[in-house]
């Protein structure tokens, strides 16, 4: 089944129906720190939609898109 598939089989489907079918589980989660540093960056709002529709268009997420163009543009200079 592809992700599409899946996705539509969870839209039209209540899993309510199936709950004397599931196993319970042990979930651990492990919370860590972020292994990389953070900055905050304000933007104008013109360039952070700019950057979210470039980001949507390219299928990555808007800070993932904007660490791509910074370290682009560093290695220039």
């Amino acid at each position: 089944m592809t992700r599409e598939e899946e996705a539509a089989w969870f839209d039209t489907h209540d899993l309510g129906e199936y709950w004397d079918e599931m196993k319970p589980v042990d979930l651990v989660v492990e919370l860590s720190r972020p292994k990389e540093e953070t900055l905050v960056l304000r933007v104008n709002r013109d360039v952070k939609r700019k950057l979210e529709d470039v980001a949507k268009g390219r299928g990555v997420t808007t800070s993932t898109l904007a660490r791509m163009l910074l370290t682009e543009k560093l290695r220039t200079i």
